[in-house]
């Protein structure tokens, strides 16, 4: 398992276990899942506010309560932001001052945590005060209850409107796998008339590389949004075929080498997993440890059909 600093004195490892899909799991099955992570190195969990309508940080507090895992030995990771009508349908984004401080009481009480590691805004409110948003994160630091900050599915000046109020951010987390490369595929057709050089991640992968923002790969192997994983998927049968040939020479699974090529990219730093399968938990940590050739990125990025210029 490789490490990075978020900031300083707050080392995190490159697989972060994403707990979304834990809330309607067996208890066992999620401990299971989340002990094998935490023994094989990871070190870092990923929630939201959202999930399962809170119900996914309750179950993952009563998890680390049983499992006995202090905790100074894990960094926690969760979002606010989103919000829903009476009906549960998501009808609007909310990043005012009074929602961020209530939102983060709700999600430690759930955890049955006093702070949070990281808290990151979920989806970008397009009626946002940037200095309000700067107001409730410096109440959150002072208290003890957030260390540190950061955004999810943010472009470059939607992230600039944020550093402009004094707002240092630490990590980005967005969509980007073998199944959606959106945030490489108009870096490579610049200036050109081709559907590829539309610009559909904001330049925020620039962005996080110039200002040193650590950037997650969320649904590392799903296609579309959430449509379901392209690892032997049989629409996808070159990708799959080529997925297969460098997973034999590495002795690793092919789901392996599509998560060991996302952290190939300097941009990506960590890549946060879906699953609440042991196995395949196992399978993404074996991820972290492989560093593929450039010839086999490429190969893997032509397998999917994208043509470079």
């Amino acid at each position: 398992m490789k490490y990075i600093e978020l900031k300083k004195d707050l080392k995190v490892s490159n697989i972060v276990m994403g707990c979304m899909r834990i809330a309607d799991k067996p208890l066992a099955q999620i401990e299971q899942t989340v002990a094998l992570a935490f023994n094989a190195g990871v070190n870092m969990f990923d929630l939201a506010d959202v999930y399962a309508d809170g119900e996914a940080e309750k179950r993952f507090g009563q998890v680390m309560r049983d499992l006995g895992i202090d905790r100074k030995e894990y960094v926690l990771q969760s979002k606010c932001g989103i919000r829903k009508d009476g009906k549960g349908k998501i009808n609007r984004f909310d990043f005012s001052k009074k929602y961020i401080l209530k939102a983060v009481e709700n999600s430690l009480s759930r955890l049955g945590t006093d702070y949070l590691d990281v808290l990151l805004l979920h989806r970008p409110d397009t009626l946002v005060e940037p200095d309000e948003v700067a107001e409730a994160f410096e109440k959150l630091r002072k208290t003890g209850k957030v260390r540190t900050f950061g955004v999810s599915n943010f472009s470059a000046m939607q992230m600039q409107l944020f550093q402009n109020a004094g707002i240092e951010i630490v990590a980005n987390q967005m969509q980007f796998s073998l199944g959606h490369t959106a945030p490489v595929d108009s870096g490579f057709n610049v200036n050109m008339y081709k559907d590829e050089s539309v610009c559909r991640a904001g330049e925020s992968m620039e962005y996080c590389r110039v200002h040193h923002i650590a950037m997650q790969s969320w649904s590392p192997l799903q296609y579309g949004f959430f449509e379901g994983p392209f690892v032997g998927n049989d629409k996808f049968p070159k990708l799959n075929a080529q997925l297969n040939k460098i997973a034999e020479k590495y002795g690793v699974s092919p789901s392996t080498i599509a998560v060991a090529w996302v952290l190939r990219h300097p941009a990506f730093k960590q890549v946060v997993t879906g699953t609440t399968s042991m196995n395949h938990m196992a399978e993404m940590c074996d991820a972290g440890d492989i560093i593929l050739t450039r010839d086999e990125w490429y190969s893997l990025y032509a397998a999917t059909g994208r043509v470079l210029p």
